[in-house]
This record gives structure tokens, C-alpha cells and sequence, in this order.
């Protein structure tokens, strides 16, 4: 069944909309991201202008996050204190991106800007991501084998563990200063903004490196923060590039929601170190397409744009 996109100006198959929605929806649930890093991306495969891509995705990703974050506060494993520390410097963040968005938007280039940032922001992330599921496949294999000790994977990086203001952080084990999580969550908060991304598949793995927070804790909290953040960049490009298709938008929460609850049970029954090479490699795979779609050679040479 087609369907009208009255902001995006063009027809699509509802029913493949709203199956995005689901697949996006189950791997939030299962690693704790938003989805946005997959959704935008095959949203322009499908032919969804860039900036509507990056805009609608933010939305449903907050639809998506909350039945997440629900299924995990349920089991007692969201961190609301440093959630809301993430959440402050995540919407300082995304006004931040959204005032870069908006400059590329004005200068015609944000099309091939969003390509150009997944690839190399995609392609860096993955790479480092498997490298770290790798080496922790490895050294299980080692430690199963009696060859190795089990390895401490909770640590904190010296520049963060030496910030002031130190406070506790009782469900993520923590007594750091909120400086740490606070800048993390702008960063993560002004990608949002510029790619339409939940942030969590930067945010989990730099909350158990970068802050040696409690594994329990992790997942939850992070889709606690892309709630509030992704809402905030909604909010944003709604007002301010007016690129928000909410018809777009529900089609893919319409999927999303009831795909993160398969998500939170799947990932209760697969071992960590394989959740994590199965998102590295997923990451990989999504910036290899895009680079893919910037080598070749498109069907129309020139569009028009209207700012």
C-alpha cells in the first residue's frame, strides 16, 4: 500500500516503512541505541531526501527508545541521576548541531555533508568497535582455556577520573565527576542533531570504557538520555529546517515500538562479547554502503534545491 509524504513530496510502500521501523526498533532494544545510524542511512537507500531522513529518524527514535527504556527500568537497570547529567549536555549538544545543520542547509551542501559524516564517522567507530569485540572474543577464548586471567573491562580514563566535583553514581557503581558524562552527552547530543542518530552506539561503549560504568546500568540509561535528546532535536528541526515528515515518522514507530520489545528479550539471551561483534559489524556494513552510493555515478547529474 502506498502512502503520500506530504514534507518529503513523494510516494512510499507503507508496509516497508513500517518493517525499517521494526528492524530499527529490535536492534534498539537488543544493543541499546537508538537506531538512527541505520535508520537515516536506509532511509536515503529507499530515496528519502537526506534531510528528511535526518530529521524523521530523530522522531521515531524517541518512540522506539521509550518502550525500550520502559522494558529496562522495569528491571531496575536505568541510572536516572546520570541519565539526566547525560540528558543536560545532550540537549546543550543538540542546539549546538542544530546551528551547524542549518549553515550547511543554507550553503546547499548538507546532502552530501550527512554522506560524507556517516562514512567516516561510521567506518572509525566500527572499526574500533570490532577491534575491541575481537580482543575480548579472544581473551574469553583465553581465559576458558586456562591460558589467561579475566581481563578488567571496567576502567576509567585518567582525564576523567582527575576531573573535580567528584559525586556517587550509586547504580553505575561510579564516584566520578559529572564534567565527564556532561561533555559526552553534548557531543553525542550534537551528532544527533547533524545525522539523526539516537548516539547510543557511541554512547555505550564510551560509558563502559571512558566511564567504567556498571554493564548492568548501561544499556537502560542510554536509552533513557535518547528520549530526551532525540525529542529535543525533533523539536528543533521541526521549528527551525521544518524537515520533520510526521507521516514518515509514524510509519516508522508504528514498527519501532513493538520491535525494541523483541530487541530487550532477545538481548537477554546472547553473551555480551557477541552483541558487540554483531553491532561493529553491522556499523561497517551500513558506512561501506554509503561509500558505495557516494562512488557511483548517480542517475540525475543536477537537482534543484529550495532552502
Amino acid at each position: 500500500m502506498d502512502i503520500y509524504l506530504p514534507i518529503a513530496e513523494m510516494s512510499v510502500n507503507a508496509a516497508v516503512i513500517i518493517l525499517l521501523g521494526g528492524v530499527v526498533g529490535f536492534l534498539s532494544g537488543m544493543f541499546g541505541v537508538g537506531g538512527g545510524f541505520l535508520t537515516t542511512p536506509l532511509l536515503i537507500f529507499y530515496g528519502i531526501p537526506p534531510v528528511i531522513a535526518v530529521a524523521s529518524s530523530a522522531s521515531q527514535i524517541t518512540g522506539a527508545s521509550v518502550s525500550g527504556a520502559l522494558a529496562y527500568w522495569r528491571r531496575g537497570q536505568v541510572d536516572l541521576k546520570m541519565g539526566g547529567v547525560l540528558v543536560v549536555g545532550g540537549v546543550a549538544g543538540a542546539g549546538i548541531g542544530q546551528i551547524i545543520f542549518r549553515a550547511l542547509q543554507k550553503l546547499g551542501q548538507i546532502d552530501v555533508a550527512i554522506n560524507i559524516i556517516y562514512v567516516v564517522f561510521l567506518g572509525v567507530v566500527g572499526a574500533l568497535m570490532l577491534r575491541e569485540a575481537l580482543a575480548e572474543r579472544r581473551t574469553a577464548r583465553q581465559v576458558a582455556a586456562g591460558a589467561a586471567k579475566p581481563a578488567r573491562l571496567r576502567r576509567h580514563v585518567p582525564l576523567i577520573a582527575g576531573l573535580p566535583g567528584r559525586t556517587r553514581f550509586y547504580k553505575s557503581g561510579l564516584y566520578i565527576s559529572p564534567l565527564g558524562p556532561l561533555l559526552l552527552g553534548a557531543l553525542v547530543g550534537m551528532f544527533t542533531a547533524i545525522m539523526g542518530i539516537g548516539g547510543g552506539f557511541i554512547m555505550v561503549p564510551a560509558m563502559i570504557y571512558l566511564l567504567g560504568m556498571s554493564a548492568s546500568a548501561v544499556v537502560g540509561t542510554s536509552l533513557f538520555q535518547i528520549i530526551f535528546v532525540t525529542a529535543a532535536t525533533t523539536l528543533l528541526h521541526a521549528t527551525s529546517s521544518k524537515s520533520v515528515d510526521i507521516v514518515l515518522a509514524l510509519l516508522l514507530l508504528a514498527g519501532g515500538v513493538a520491535g525494541a520489545q523483541f530487541g530487550v528479550r532477545a538481548a537477554q539471551r546472547m553473551q555480551a562479547e557477541r552483541l558487540r561483534l554483531a553491532l561493529a559489524l553491522l556499523v561497517l556494513a551500513v558506512a561501506a554502503g554509503l561509500l558505495f552510493g557516494l562512488t557511483v555515478r548517480p542517475q540525475s547529474l543536477f537537482t534543484l534545491y529550495t532552502p
